[in-house]
């Protein structure tokens, strides 16, 4: 099968449909080809029982359209989940589902890109079959999360408990009296280790190299101030207000890196962690900061400072891998090879021959929604 059109969209995250949104108020021709089931899978799918939006709702709002004002500061998973499925639907945003991209290539005779798709769709005649597209634009909204990352360990394999990524967890609530390890300290991490603790779990996590905690407060004031301040200024005041609340993490196992908290994101992809409570149990020892993993034999896990501990259960909230160097041909200058934007915000967004991508700024949902805006005004005046 080959279709044709004007802009061919990869990725039915908030990026992918935020910019079809955009592209379609304009009345530009697109298709969203999503290699999920549904929109968002991330959120929809992949995510724990209590997650939040980590910033004030505004912060997560997609274009021309704002999260509703009944809805609280800190939307919950289905509150944001509603809001993007209402979205999708008030700019007819129609994603083609289980859609495999395998190869985008670009024709230098007809200016056009090729995007060649697997259709995974599970029965009838149309599952597991090429499928071909065709389009004037390509725009890359698979964002900064994709493939589910865990990190090889010796002796993983022979563990006797249970292994999980942070994609698989939903809920700490079978896990009371259990010892659980958390591996990985980002938010997803710290927000698992608060869940497993807050159903009674015996919870410890690996902390394996320097970062920020900052309050949710802390975050929303950072992100109104930087828009008129330069960066090094707030990352100060952002260092300062952390160290006034949460002291000296170091007697934690804690230690700040040297860059701040909004320069680490945006230069190197480090987000800081935006604390919902997990800090004050770590304070009274509820959670166990442990160093890095060495070797698993049986159910012990061993760890660089020499010691070893019994778990159940083991959480990798390790990140994510992405492919798209795997499939995105004829890209000269846009992506690097970890699929992040080789640009700097706000001139990350567009390469050359018609290539886009949204979402890959390491600016959050804001960043995607500018993205998304400048990728259809500059597509409207191309076409």
């Amino acid at each position: 099968m080959m279709k044709e059109d004007v802009v061919i969209v990869v990725g039915a995250g908030p990026s992918g449909i935020a910019t079809s949104a955009c592209l379609n108020r304009l009345s530009i021709p697109n298709i969203v080809l999503e290699r999920e089931d549904c929109l968002a899978s991330l959120w929809m799918k992949k995510s724990y029982d209590s997650l939040h939006l980590s910033l004030a709702k505004q912060f997560s709002e997609l274009p021309h359209l704002s999260i509703p004002a009944d809805y609280p500061k800190y939307a919950s998973r289905e509150q944001f989940i509603r809001y993007l499925d209402n979205y999708a639907s008030h700019f007819k945003v129609c994603p083609l589902y289980n859609r495999l991209v395998e190869l985008a290539t670009f024709n230098e005779a007809t200016r056009k890109w090729c995007v060649k798709v697997r259709n995974t769709t599970p029965g009838g005649s149309d599952g597991d079959c090429e499928e071909e597209y065709r389009g004037r634009f390509l725009v890359v909204a698979a964002g900064e999360t994709s493939h589910a990352y865990i990190p090889e360990v010796e002796g993983l394999d022979s563990f006797r408990g249970e292994v999980l990524h942070s994609t698989e967890y939903k809920t700490g609530e079978k896990y009371t009296n259990k010892n659980v390890l958390v591996v990985g300290a980002g938010n997803s991490g710290m927000e698992i280790a608060l869940d497993l603790v807050n159903f009674g779990a015996k919870t410890s996590i690996v902390v394996r190299s320097p970062l920020h905690i900052i309050s949710r407060g802390m975050a929303d004031i950072g992100l109104i101030l930087v828009k008129y301040i330069p960066l090094s200024i707030v990352d100060g005041l952002l260092v300062i207000l952390s160290k006034l609340v949460y002291g000296d993490t170091t007697k934690y196992g804690i230690t700040r890196p040297k860059k701040g908290p909004f320069f680490m994101q945006w230069k190197y992809g480090k987000y800081p962690v935006i604390d919902v409570g997990t800090f004050n149990k770590i304070k009274s020892g509820q959670i166990q900061v442990l160093p890095s993993t060495t070797h698993v034999t049986g159910e012990y896990v061993g760890f660089a400072n020499g010691k070893s501990y019994r778990f159940d259960l083991i959480v990798f909230a390790t990140g994510f891998k992405r492919s798209t160097s795997k499939w995105l041909k004829d890209d000269k200058d846009l992506l690097d090879e970890n699929g992040i934007s080789k640009q700097n915000f706000p001139n990350n967004w567009k390469g050359q021959n018609g290539l886009y991508c949204t979402g890959l700024s390491r600016r959050g949902p804001y960043g995607a929604a500018v993205d998304a805006q400048k990728i259809a005004t500059d597509i409207k005046r191309l076409w």
